[in-house]
């Protein structure tokens, strides 16, 4: 369990939001701190792959339409796409258990990441002084160094104490927890997915009429059972008619023959 620890907290200092070793935001944030990648290299360590991607998805549909306005973190998505779903996936349960303990330490992360801000606006000080002296070394270890010994730390540390003393007493917490209280849980783990689903529709959706390509979607997959291929060449098709015979479009198309 050591080592699979030490490797979940690597990947969670590697993923996180001010980390620049993976083509920076590109390979870290946006590809390592997605639930759906996390849950598989988190499966991978801990030798359930099936498990940790079940809990990946379902925490994915949560966050799905997370965004950080202005360095504003509502979630830290980065300690849910690690230590949460590593957690989720040692104590056995349901993935909408999962789900729920993943939101919950979620929210806490955000304390960590504000910590981490507080630091570095001193660290920002640090390099005005730099400047004025002419320090060039300084300048760097101030901007480059400093903080990503505080970010790996800041990381590193809670999920491996997490992941190393929380994997015994998360299983004691779920077994020995009242089955009241997990079916309450479950319940609100069901949801949870779709308030993020819901989320993302408000953003992307301009015209409520586009809701009934959600709506296909929707019944394609409960109803009719189709797999990702068929759902997706059926979207494909939906996308082509919708784009060609939109009024604007239509006159474009029109205009151009």
């Amino acid at each position: 369990m050591l080592l699979k620890a030490i490797l979940i907290g690597i990947f969670c200092y590697l993923g996180s939001l001010s980390t620049p070793w993976i083509l920076g935001t590109t390979g870290g944030w946006y590809t390592l701190t997605r639930p759906l990648v996390s849950g598989m290299i988190v499966g991978l360590i801990l030798g359930d792959v099936q498990k940790g991607i079940l809990i990946g998805v379902a925490v994915q549909a949560v966050y799905i339409a997370l965004i950080t306005p202005g360095g504003t973190m509502p979630a830290d998505l980065n300690f849910v796409a690690y230590p949460a779903i590593a957690l989720g996936v040692l104590s056995g349960a349901d993935p909408k258990v999962a789900v729920t303990l993943a939101a919950t330490i979620g929210i806490a992360g955000t304390i960590v990441f504000n910590f981490m801000m507080v630091l570095n606006s001193v660290y920002a000080h640090m390099g005005d002084r730099f400047v004025e002296k002419g320090d060039f070394r300084g300048i760097v270890l101030v901007n480059a160094v400093y903080p990503q010994i505080t970010n790996f730390l800041l990381r590193f540390i809670p999920s491996f104490i997490a992941v190393y003393f929380g994997a015994p007493y998360i299983q004691h917490f779920v077994t020995a927890t009242p089955k009241v209280v997990i079916d309450i849980m479950s319940v609100l783990g069901g949801m949870l997915p779709a308030v993020g689903i819901g989320i993302l529709l408000k953003q992307v959706v301009k015209d409520v009429s586009l809701l009934a390509f959600f709506a296909v979607g929707f019944i394609a997959v409960v109803f009719l059972k189709l797999n990702m291929v068929a759902l997706a060449m059926l979207g494909i098709a939906f996308a082509v008619m919708h784009y060609k015979y939109s009024s604007s479009n239509k006159e474009a198309i029109e205009n151009e023959q």
